[in-house]
């Protein structure tokens, strides 16, 4: 089983890279969180990777951290989940999105995910709870029920996850659910 490669980044492809190890190449699926951590062609490069045999193929794929790789293994043994899927979903979002998706049951965060349908967020919901969060790293939660409230307003309105929870960290702890909202609101219109 190959676990780690470390060699020169020959080629970056989104989601392909390829590097070379003492003059063999590597062809590697990478997730995009992955990827924009990529230095540029012709420098050192390290990934974690996960090896998978198929009758019809042997895959590499390869990740920037640890966190990232058990939730792509922990994704994978889901039924009717494949690498593929599993690759879109890390690319979608991050270890600790997903992880905080889990903990608060959030299909709706799932489902944005291309190739993630309704049915297929709630069977990834129900297999990983429990799984995530603990041993993939702490998830990011709102501090109070009302900045739970303004995070969930924000993404109802179409916010990512991201520009949502950046949004919510300039605002004070204890600040009302309507005052929140538009203040940002116009924190994100900026």
């Amino acid at each position: 089983m190959i676990g780690r490669l470390t060699g020169l980044l020959a080629e970056k492809n989104p989601p392909h890279i390829l590097i070379d190890c003492h003059g063999v190449g590597y062809e590697v699926d990478v997730p995009m969180s992955t990827f924009y951590q990529l230095p540029a062609p012709g420098e050192t490069v390290c990934v974690l990777t996960h090896f998978v045999v198929r009758e019809d193929a042997q895959i590499l794929y390869g990740f920037a951290t640890a966190p990232e790789r058990e939730a792509f293994r922990h994704l994978v043994k889901i039924s009717g989940v494949g690498p593929r899927t599993a690759l879109a979903v890390l690319s979608g979002m991050s270890v600790a999105e997903l992880g905080q998706a889990v903990t608060s049951q959030e299909a709706g965060r799932l489902v944005k995910v291309p190739g993630i349908g309704k049915k297929t967020a709630e069977r990834l919901l129900l297999e990983l709870r429990g799984k995530l969060g603990t041993d993939l790293g702490p998830a990011a939660s709102p501090a109070s029920d009302a900045q739970n409230d303004i995070l969930q307003a924000l993404l109802a309105l179409g916010y990512g996850d991201r520009d949502a929870a950046a949004a919510l960290k300039s605002l004070p702890a204890d600040i009302a659910v309507a005052d929140g909202i538009k203040q940002a609101l116009k924190a994100l219109a900026k």
